[in-house]
């Protein structure tokens, strides 16, 4: 028996795509040097190139999400997803810690309150990408 996806579920990856086009495209254009306030100062690489290449990087994710919607792909690709906030995590950490005004978060407590939904967006890459089992394996006969 085939699993079925929800329209929650369909959503949710849809929206997460969307939103990683968009970030990726700003990394590119508006916000590039906003972006860069997040590289880490000890990070051995050019900031810009940091910047346009995690750019570059959310827009394939963006592109794949909203176009992977089969098994078992689409979990493996929000696997990848959410290995990839994982690796950026450092770079939001390095706001908070050398103290980085970037888009909008001026104070101490904004970038903290910001380090504090990164694991969301881990979660939301996961579970709205996750395999779905079939309603017998749900509810098993007794």
């Amino acid at each position: 028996m085939a699993s079925k996806r929800s329209w929650g579920s369909t959503l949710a990856q849809a929206a997460l795509g969307g939103a990683l086009v968009y970030a990726g495209v700003s990394h590119l254009t508006v916000a590039r040097q906003e972006f860069q306030a997040q590289v880490p100062s000890w990070f051995p690489v050019d900031p810009d190139l940091v910047v346009v290449g995690s750019g570059v990087v959310e827009i394939g994710l963006g592109a794949a999400l909203l176009g992977t919607w089969r098994q078992p792909a689409r979990s493996r690709l929000g696997m990848v997803a959410a290995a990839f906030f994982v690796a950026v995590f450092p770079g939001n950490i390095a706001q908070y810690t050398e103290h980085r005004d970037a888009f909008g978060l001026d104070t101490d407590t904004k970038r903290a309150v910001r380090l504090a939904f990164q694991p969301l967006l881990v979660a939301w890459a996961l579970r709205a990408t996750r395999r779905h089992r079939p309603a017998s394996y749900a509810n098993p006969p007794t």
